[in-house]
């Protein structure tokens, strides 16, 4: 109690110190965004940023000897930090505003973005509780710091070249066009650098993957809930990136942006333990909704198609007839492709699904009360596993 009271005050302080300036950083930005126009990537900084850094403190809390926390947490405020520094150093440099001060620090600040997202590589390979029991990936993450070590420092040598040469070059995101678009020998470190850190990123995913098949129980789970956060995650970049340069309705893509908060969420609730048995159910069900989603859409667009291809058809009554067909055939094949699902993905749930339909088929010729009893406890001892079960019959028990 006296070692636990003692070493408590120092996390808490820092939490105290992280999380204020998460706060104040997310709320500078408003503002900051809304006088130098840029929403876009606002927007970004504050879906990955906030979850990560919401998530980073609530773990930090609970559990401040575990290092994700802290990445967590630093990561969304480098994220955050960045794009204020970015959209300070577009209103000193570029919107007119050259009597702010500090641009030269809202010019350093912005350069954050590449080494938080660098750190998102120290998460996948400490998930969940940052620890490394064998050697080799002790020296790999050694390996991975002194590069991320050598790149900041790089980077920052580009920076002060950059700043303190005779004239100042800003682009139009608010960064250095010699660190955002490098070139000579800071261009061979910076693509020598992230491929060395590509590889060892890869690395780490095929450590968690290697540890998923080996696992089991509780472990298994929490790698689920990082599995599950990192496809969310790149579905949602695949449909985000292209929405840029789109116009009209599929711009609507945009909101696939916030997609992106799966990643740090599922890394939170894979940390905290938190119903990590519900993660099954959650994946038979993206998947099931996904697929089910999908097929009706091509079902859709092809009876809009051929509808409109008949002269006599109007195209609102094609298209109000494609909405019916689809509609009508949502519930029959929704249920059968959850059944698919269910039976890879979910193995429990179908396992108990079958057994219940089991009883119910042989309840219907049953005529002997200790034959029904026999048959109900059993039923319930495979589909739920529970420690004790027990039957009352007319207020007796059996």
């Amino acid at each position: 109690m006296t070692a636990r009271r003692t070493g408590w005050p120092v996390p808490a302080a820092c939490l105290a110190v992280f999380g204020g300036l998460a706060v104040l950083s997310a709320v500078a930005l408003v503002p900051l965004t809304a006088l130098a126009h840029q929403n876009v990537n606002a927007a970004i900084a504050l879906v990955i940023g906030l979850p990560a850094a919401a998530v980073g403190a609530v773990a930090a809390r609970r559990l401040p000897r575990n290092p994700v926390a802290w990445l967590l947490l630093a990561i969304g405020i480098c994220l955050i930090l960045a794009t204020d520094g970015s959209d300070y150093a577009l209103l000193a440099y570029r919107i007119g505003h050259h009597h702010l001060p500090l641009g030269l620090l809202a010019l350093g600040v912005n350069q954050l973005w590449g080494p938080a997202i660098e750190l998102l590589g120290l998460v996948i390979l400490l998930f969940p509780d940052g620890r490394l029991a064998s050697r080799p990936w002790r020296w790999a993450l050694g390996a991975y710091c002194t590069i991320c070590g050598l790149e900041l420092i790089a980077l920052a040598v580009a920076t002060a070249r950059a700043v303190t040469g005779s004239v100042l070059h800003v682009d139009a995101t608010g960064g250095l066009p010699a660190t955002d678009r490098p070139g000579g020998w800071y261009a061979l470190a910076q693509h020598i650098g992230l491929l060395a850190l590509l590889a060892f990123i890869v690395a780490f995913i095929a450590r968690q993957v290697l540890s998923w098949r080996r696992s089991a129980g509780e472990r298994r789970q929490q790698l689920k809930w990082l599995a599950s956060g990192g496809a969310i995650t790149v579905c949602c970049a695949l449909l985000a990136f292209p929405s840029g340069s789109l116009t009209g309705a599929w711009a609507l893509l945009g909101i696939a942006w916030f997609g992106f908060a799966a990643l740090p969420v599922s890394i939170g609730v894979g940390i905290l333990k938190y119903r990590l048995y519900e993660i099954d159910r959650i994946i038979s069900r993206t998947l099931a909704y996904s697929i089910v989603t999908g097929l009706l859409i091509g079902v859709y667009a092809g009876l809009v198609l051929l509808a409109t291809r008949v002269p006599q058809v109007h195209t609102p009554v094609a298209v109000a007839a494609a909405t019916l067909a689809a509609a009508a055939l949502f519930t029959p094949v929704r249920r059968r492709v959850q059944h698919i699902v269910d039976r890879r993905f979910n193995r429990a749930r179908y396992d108990a699904d079958r057994t219940i339909a089991t009883f119910a088929t042989r309840l219907q010729g049953a005529v002997e009360l200790e034959a029904v009893r026999a048959d109900l406890t059993a039923a319930v001892q495979a589909a739920l596993e529970p420690a004790h079960v027990s039957v009352w019959v007319d207020g007796t028990r059996r």
